[in-house]
């Protein structure tokens, strides 16, 4: 029989083997770090307002994590829409190396390819978690570095709002003849839909939406849900707030990282980055979940909002031109086409399974239980 003394010897000896192979990311002379660690400071873009909740946040919160999980070998300097670049030039920034991260959403590129819409939101798409099960084990990975690639970019799944409201309106949609002649603030592949049926779609950052609202320079505008629609104060400008939203129905938001500051990375490092990610994926589903719900309430019992059920014949005449859209779009590239393959068959995969599963049970809880 081992003794206690010689197990414990034993441990001990181990123990000390396993540190001294360990990169725990401890700072040591000078700043240095032990093993494949080296400190060094990293500038993050993005295309957010800054200390905006949820979506700033959530960009701060990843560069946190970075930090944390190197134990202060890499740090992150966060800088919002407008401090070094403007929102929608984060993309070029860490393309051509001003940058080496940005955070923000892939629908933001389809000047680059409308196929980067894919990997935020499309029409009629996937939501936060059948996005999730694309990317992460359905070949989305793939293909999105694919994408990336010769724009000099590594991207990763950063954040997801959830399902979105489909916006605020200064006056009611009854038909689709409503939408005809609307300025409506909308991105990516959503807003070619609407423009298929008569309303004019405007790109805008989030810090400029309030300001077109007010002016009148837009008719209405979608942005996230109640917890960032409150704290933007739409309510004031817009009286109808319409759901459901057709147009990101589980927007992923994202972290591109220069490609040739990715290469240069040991594989300790990029698994920090893609750990401090997938973190912030996490957080950011269950932050939305709880938040949006509380905000709807102060929308509905303090400041009146009259919230809306966007008309049945409506939302067929999207769903059908949507369709369109998307088949358009494949037809852009051969990468285009690929993507657009690949997450029809995840789609129809994960609608298939919650069919009889979360819509099934749903469903049910609503009808017959309540605590």
């Amino acid at each position: 029989m081992i003794k206690r003394r010689q197990l414990l010897s034993a441990g001990a000896l181990g123990g000390a083997g396993l540190l001294a192979g360990c990169e725990c990311g401890v700072p040591t002379n000078g700043g240095n770090i032990p093993g494949s660690l080296r400190s060094r400071e990293l500038k993050m873009v993005t295309t957010w307002p800054k200390d905006f909740p949820g979506l700033g946040t959530m960009a701060e919160r990843t560069a946190q994590f970075i930090t944390e999980m190197s134990g202060g070998a890499m740090t992150v300097r966060v800088f919002s829409a407008g401090e070094l670049v403007g929102a929608f030039e984060s993309f070029d920034a860490v393309s051509n190396g001003a940058a080496d991260l940005y955070h923000g959403a892939e629908y933001y590129w389809v000047g680059k390819s409308p196929a980067f819409a894919f990997f935020t939101a499309v029409p009629f798409g996937m939501t936060a978690n059948e996005i999730m099960a694309w990317t992460e084990f359905g070949g989305g990975q793939e293909l999105w570095d694919e994408l990336a690639a010769p724009f000099n970019i590594k991207p990763f799944a950063a954040g997801n709002t959830g399902h979105q409201m489909a916006g605020w309106y200064k006056r009611e949609i009854n038909s689709v003849e409503d939408l005809r002649g609307m300025k409506i603030r909308m991105p990516g592949l959503g807003g070619d839909v609407i423009q298929r049926l008569g309303a004019a779609a405007v790109a805008l950052s989030g810090g400029e939406i309030y300001q077109a609202l007010q002016s009148g320079g837009i008719d209405g505008t979608e942005w996230v849900g109640p917890w960032n629609d409150l704290a933007f104060g739409f309510y004031r400008e817009a009286k109808y707030y319409y759901w459901p939203g057709f147009h990101e129905p589980g927007a992923q938001l994202s972290v591109g990282v220069n490609l040739d500051i990715w290469d240069e990375l040991t594989l300790q490092e990029r698994s920090i980055i893609e750990g401090a990610c997938h973190r912030a994926n996490h957080l950011s589903i269950a932050e939305y979940i709880h938040h949006n719900a509380t905000a709807l309430d102060q929308l509905v019992n303090e400041h009146g909002v009259q919230l809306r059920q966007m008309p049945d014949d409506v939302m067929a005449a999207l769903a059908r031109e949507s369709k369109i859209v998307l088949e358009e779009t494949a037809q852009v590239s051969d990468i285009a086409k690929r993507i657009f393959e690949s997450y029809k068959t995840s789609l129809e995969r994960s609608q298939a399974w919650s069919r009889i599963s979360d819509e099934a049970y749903m469903n049910i809880r609503r009808n017959v239980f309540s605590l």
